[in-house]
């Protein structure tokens, strides 16, 4: 059995489409070969140009009790809403998906975009968090 997604059945649809356009933009402009700390300085400027809330380098933990026993950063939460991780290479690699997945578990939130720069333009993979998700049927 075929399934098809619908627009309306994604979440955040026009937030995610937002973000996607700003890393094609990048991708377009900048082109292959860049270390990703310039990719995240371009797609920062753009998220602000187009008035997209972002944070940063977000400081995301796993803590019981007293201790924190998992930490990482996130590239970028966009508007409360997604997490964004960037990365440079040619595939997707079960780390960075896993990485991902395991920062939308921390944090409790539905949708990640994992964006990679490649020497063939920008592929994106859309994660997500089925523990919390609130999947529109």
């Amino acid at each position: 059995m075929r399934v098809v997604l619908k627009k309306e059945n994604l979440l955040y649809p026009e937030l995610s489409f937002q973000v996607v356009g700003v890393l094609f933009e990048v991708s377009n402009t900048l082109g292959y070969g860049y270390l990703e700390k310039y990719y995240q300085k371009a797609i920062a400027a753009l998220l602000k140009k187009s008035n997209i809330n972002f944070k940063e380098q977000v400081k995301v933990e796993v803590i019981i009790g007293d201790e924190i026993i998992a930490e990482g950063r996130a590239d970028f939460i966009i508007d409360e809403k997604i997490i964004l991780e960037i990365k440079k290479g040619d595939s997707f690699r079960k780390d960075n998906i896993d990485q991902l997945h395991s920062y939308l578990k921390m944090t409790g939130m539905e949708l990640g975009i994992l964006a990679n720069f490649t020497s063939k333009g920008l592929l994106y993979k859309r994660i997500v968090n089925i523990r919390n998700s609130q999947i529109r049927n």
